[in-house]
């Protein structure tokens, strides 16, 4: 039909500040970073990272999550050691990376898992938008079971009780990023 829009052109039609392929495009190239530099992230990148993290969907926008953003040595290694003793390993399972946001979501909330992982897909993805590497790092919720974590979110002041959703592990690589494995066949059946 004359003066229609190709589908396939829609992407890139300007929408509200974003090209919708840019945004595609940082999605479809977002990698997992297992080795980083020592740098520290600057803290007004923390913050437009952490940011994206609070826009997150929530069941009924009751907003469930909080963020712990780390990036005192001290407890970003108590966290790593109590990390690497939950997966019985030797090592850091945080790959050296010197921020951790550790995302935790209310207990009384039946969404909690769902919330804190939209949480951790917006930092992820916000991170490198902003060229900084990332890891979603798993066991947050047996950490914040054990008595040293639920001490260590008393000794911040977080009252409540909370389960852990995950670490969203922040750096500069250390070394190439891989490419995107090929999508597997059947991943989407259409029902129309």
């Amino acid at each position: 039909m004359a003066g229609e829009i190709p589908p396939f052109q829609l992407l890139d039609i300007y929408k509200g500040g974003f090209f919708m392929s840019e945004v595609l495009e940082n999605i479809k190239s977002r990698r997992s970073v297992k080795k980083y530099k020592p740098d520290m992230v600057p803290r007004e990148i923390i913050e437009q990272i952490v940011e994206a993290g609070t826009y997150a969907p929530t069941g009924m926008n009751k907003q469930s999550p909080i963020i712990l953003a780390v990036t005192k040595k001290e407890i970003r290694d108590q966290l790593s050691g109590l990390n690497a003793k939950i997966l019985g390993m030797d090592g850091d399972p945080f790959y050296g990376a010197p921020v951790v946001l550790v995302v935790l979501a209310k207990k009384e909330s039946n969404t909690r898992v769902y919330d804190g992982s939209l949480v951790m897909e917006n930092l992820m993805l916000a991170a490198h938008n902003l060229g900084i590497g990332s890891c979603w790092i798993h066991r947050a919720k047996e950490e914040f079971e054990l008595p040293e974590g639920k001490e260590l979110l008393r000794s911040l002041g977080i009252e409540g009780e909370y389960e852990g959703i995950g670490h969203c592990i922040l750096g500069y690589a250390d070394g190439e990023i891989k490419k995107a494995a090929p999508r597997k066949e059947n991943w989407v059946y259409f029902v129309e």
